[in-house]
């Protein structure tokens, strides 16, 4: 769960998670010149949409290497191969940070505030408890504001889908939530 408030922006792309890992921190600031550090996301925006192909791509595996560095609780390569393909690093660096420099087009605490809106919608929140991407506590905010939610916390997981416990969950919560929707119990699919 991503709640996109500058608070979790900032805490992943500004200052925050860095202290966790400082050795993939120096790499993520690589292409950023220390006058710009100070706004990091403003920084990378500039260079990946700007006209050097070579910044936008230098730009670009930085931002998505960090983040698959990050992802997972135990170390995976092919998480962070996935992110650093030069394709792929292009797409998600420029997505994401274009959202970002815009606040994710929402208000503060928009999607907080409009939970009541969807809330009596069934609905499970499964979350890495040691997720450094987005920290647990957005989805501790969330299941608060949604009384028709369960929190599944994984112990053994970061961000990542790809790891077994998130994996696990996620595919025992649609299969749950879609028999509960077809008002079917479990044994009768």
């Amino acid at each position: 769960i991503f709640l996109c408030r500058p608070q979790e922006i900032s805490w992943f792309y500004q200052a925050g998670a860095s202290r966790l890992f400082p050795d993939y921190w120096e790499d993520y600031l690589a292409p950023i010149p220390a006058n710009e550090q100070d706004n990091l996301v403003q920084a990378f925006y500039k260079r990946l949409t700007g006209p050097d192909q070579i910044a936008q791509m230098h730009a670009a595996k930085a931002w998505s290497t960090w983040e698959g560095r990050t992802a997972t609780l135990r170390p995976n390569p092919q998480v962070v191969d996935r992110f650093s393909d030069s394709h792929r690093a292009l797409s998600i660096a420029r997505i994401e940070c274009h959202y970002f420099v815009n606040n994710a087009f929402l208000e503060p605490d928009q999607l907080l505030r409009d939970m009541p809106k969807i809330a009596h919608l069934p609905g499970v929140i499964v979350h890495g408890r040691y997720d450094v991407i987005c920290p647990l506590d957005n989805a501790w905010a969330l299941h608060q504001a949604w009384p028709n939610s369960e929190l599944q916390i994984i112990r053994d997981a970061g961000h990542s889908a790809a790891e077994t416990g998130i994996t696990d969950a996620l595919v025992r919560a649609a299969d749950e939530l879609a028999h509960r929707l077809l008002n079917l119990a479990p044994d009768e699919a």
